[in-house]
């Protein structure tokens, strides 16, 4: 279920990040909390996290969402207005379809919001759709020790985006 729904975040925000004048994410650490349907089925509530982010691996993230987005989506659209981009996409998730509509507003130097709404045909699991609001907020520089990419999970676990990103390739 987690690489289902780490899928689903990239393909979405793989459409906001085609927008070439959206501002990039500060370097440092990030809070990210993510208030989704999808979670409640997971049986986990909302999620918060941190992320540790530098510009060349958040890009090299990005990237790889595109990639990811252009191989599995048949549909793409974004629209840019100042400090919000509106999108919506059709991916193919193996056999299921997911159709997301969402809206991304801030100012992605020191907070966001993407507010999506999903929905899956024919249903992953239990889930045939899927309402998730992700919100985030820069904390400052990453701590001692972290590496471009680690996420902390709420259980206190570490884990790389890059690692990951890497995994999924193959």
């Amino acid at each position: 279920m987690l690489k289902q729904i780490l899928t689903i975040f990239l393909l979405s925000t793989a459409v906001i990040a085609a927008a070439a004048d959206l501002p990039k994410r500060k370097s440092g650490l990030w809070e990210i909390t993510s208030a989704s349907s999808a979670h409640t089925i997971a049986g986990k509530g909302n999620m918060t996290m941190t992320m540790c982010v530098d510009q060349n691996s958040d890009a090299d993230w990005m990237q790889g969402g595109r990639q990811m987005s252009q191989a599995q989506c048949s549909k793409q659209e974004h629209k840019v207005e100042r400090d919000r981009v509106t999108f919506s996409s059709v991916c193919n998730l193996g056999k299921t379809t997911a159709t997301t509509q969402g809206v991304a507003t801030g100012d992605f130097g020191k907070e966001y919001k993407v507010e999506t709404k999903s929905t899956y045909e024919p249903p992953i699991g239990a889930m045939k759709d899927a309402s998730t609001t992700i919100t985030a907020k820069w904390l400052g520089p990453c701590k001692a020790g972290q590496r471009p990419g680690d996420v902390i999970m709420p259980n206190g676990m570490t884990m790389n985006m890059n690692d990951m990103m890497q995994k999924m390739k193959k």
